[in-house]
């Protein structure tokens, strides 16, 4: 396993993070046992960074992996959100993010986070952020209750808007760099190197376009976007690849991404997930992938305040 420096927290964290979405649910209903043994089948194979949300599951993603790490806390990175609790639920008052540490503590059987996120700031007003979200979680690292803060969101240019004013530690974007997006690129990661906050990039399967599972109903991607699914898994197959690996391993490539965190919740996806880590792409296949994506490139929706559309 490869790991990098996440920004100035000088944590060392595994280029392969383990998004734990998929344990509350999010996709399919899966078993419990079987989402306590991916997390640690990960463990035992270097991965250490693991992201989680009171959002996933309503609750039942943080459970369970409270029950899967305990016992092996001091093995990993724990990463975990607040401000965001339900699809329309959102609350950043400083009187909830002290209460949503103490709640996410409790349900991962443990006294501290190593990051803490404003989840999704893209849904309420700027100023909630900037005044009262941020001094509330910078009140929780003070406390001890989690040694860094972060931001997280889709919408790339506001995340960077917003990284530039209130300086965080880390800052996660999603679907913003993979194969079928690259806007990361354009203002957040030269932002990173300049204040060397951590930079984090979830969904590089583009919430599993670019993988052979089903797209979920409520997919926001335009249909020429997802109509790229069977083209680019022919494609893979024809070079004896699986699509989702080469997608993994293309993000997880980009040298100023600390990490890529993939959703995981099954042994069967994390022993892939860790094969890509080794994994060298032909030349020739990301070429002809990065040709037959050219047309739809950067389609990303938008979601959140129409204001924060930056």
């Amino acid at each position: 396993m490869q790991y990098r420096r996440l920004g100035k927290t000088e944590l060392e964290v595994s280029i392969l993070g383990f998004g734990a979405s998929p344990m509350g649910n999010v996709f399919d209903p899966v078993d419990e046992k079987e989402t306590i043994s991916a997390v640690h089948l990960a463990l035992d194979h270097g991965v250490n960074f693991i992201d989680v949300s009171p959002f996933y599951g309503l609750t039942l993603a943080e459970s369970r992996l409270g029950k899967a790490i305990e016992g092996r806390r001091k093995e990993l990175i724990l990463a975990s959100k607040c401000g965001r609790y339900d699809l329309q639920h959102f609350d950043f008052s400083r009187k909830r993010i002290l209460q949503s540490i103490d709640e996410s503590l409790t349900r991962l059987k443990t006294d501290y986070l190593d990051l803490f996120q404003l989840h999704d700031i893209e849904f309420v007003d700027k100023q909630i952020i900037l005044e009262e979200a941020v001094p509330a979680i910078q009140e929780v690292v003070k406390s001890g209750k989690a040694r860094f803060w972060g931001i997280t969101g889709l919408p790339v240019r506001y995340l960077t808007q917003i990284a530039r004013e209130s300086h965080p530690d880390t800052v996660l974007s999603w679907a913003h760099y993979n194969l079928l997006e690259d806007e990361i690129n354009d203002e957040l990661v030269p932002l990173a190197q300049e204040m060397d906050f951590g930079l984090m990039n979830a969904a590089p399967l583009m919430q599993r376009i670019l993988s052979d599972a089903p797209l979920p109903p409520w997919h926001r991607s335009p249909a020429e976007v997802k109509a790229m699914q069977p083209i680019l898994l022919d494609l893979c197959q024809s070079f004896g690849c699986k699509l989702s690996q080469v997608a993994l391993r293309f993000a997880m490539d980009h040298p100023l991404i600390s990490t890529t965190i993939v959703g995981m919740c099954e042994v069967k996806t994390v022993q892939e997930n860790l094969e890509a880590v080794d994994l060298e792409i032909p030349s020739e296949l990301i070429d002809r992938i990065l040709t037959l994506v050219q047309p739809v490139k950067n389609r990303m929706w938008f979601e959140g305040k129409a204001e924060n559309n930056v």
